[in-house]
């Protein structure tokens, strides 16, 4: 059941939504060489608490029968570390690096949901472009985020702009609804196969849907798997690979980006 979003309950959305930007903000000052991911994370656990929020990532079931919840307050993942990897006190940011720093807020009931990849100090300009084309791509969904599409038209359009900047789209991980949830109905791909397959049907949009859409994108090829903690997820060749979110509003004009300042 995907469920429209009142004009009041968006604006809840859009309260949770300014948390977590706060939070992305105050973090992205924070990151230089010699700062861990453990740091990060406090930061942004403060951030929550004085707005009398909750952080919505913290003690999250994992899929996996038996592993571990989360133990965070953000996902912290560095270089080839895609998504969910776990803050630590021994993860230090050097010089060149990349980060990618993933919040989650509930606000009376209610989540947001975003995440950056930064550089730390000078980067190259091989990792430099990772990152515009991955926002970029982001922002290509969401333009197409509108009450006469689907789905599909979302997903499509993230997947070309990706490849045509001779990128790879990791395909086990997607965007998804969100509201009351984490993670509510449906998953937004950000992939979409030529021919008609499986559990990929279209979903038409209306006014008051929510989602999360979070491309994740590979230098090399598309390929991931999980560390042995059973929640960091790598590029299975080892290459830079970088993750941009927003919470998006579908309404009666243009996509109203909900996880801004």
């Amino acid at each position: 059941m995907i469920y429209s979003k009142t004009p009041d309950e968006l604006g809840i959305m859009r309260e949770a939504g300014r948390i977590v930007a706060r939070c992305h903000e105050a973090m992205r000052e924070a990151i230089r060489p010699g700062i861990s991911t453990w740091d990060l994370d406090q930061i942004a656990a403060r951030i929550i608490a004085q707005h009398n929020a909750v952080a919505a990532f913290m003690n999250y079931p994992n899929s996996q029968k038996g592993a571990p919840d989360f133990p965070a307050t953000i996902t912290a993942c560095i270089n080839s570390e895609l998504v969910h990897g776990i803050p630590s006190k021994d993860r230090i940011l050097e010089e060149g690096d990349i980060i990618s720093l993933d919040v989650g807020a509930i606000y009376k009931g209610y989540v947001g949901d975003a995440a950056f990849t930064a550089g730390v100090g000078h980067i190259s300009k091989d990792a430099q472009r990772l990152l515009e084309v991955t926002e970029a791509s982001l922002y290509e969904g969401i333009k197409h985020a509108l009450a006469q599409n689907t789905t599909r038209d979302i997903s499509r359009s993230i997947q070309r702009f990706v490849e045509k900047k001779g990128y790879s789209v990791v395909k086990e991980y997607t965007g998804h609804g969100v509201g009351r949830n984490m993670h509510e109905p449906p998953q937004i791909p950000n992939w979409w196969p030529k021919r008609r397959a499986r559990n990929f049907n279209p979903v038409p949009l209306r006014p008051g849907m929510t989602f999360a859409l979070e491309p994740m994108v590979n230098s090399g090829r598309p390929d991931t798997y999980v560390l042995e903690d059973q929640w960091t997820v790598v590029t299975a060749d080892g290459s830079l690979c970088a993750h941009f979110e927003h919470t998006i509003a579908v309404t009666e004009g243009e996509p109203l980006i909900l996880t801004l300042l």
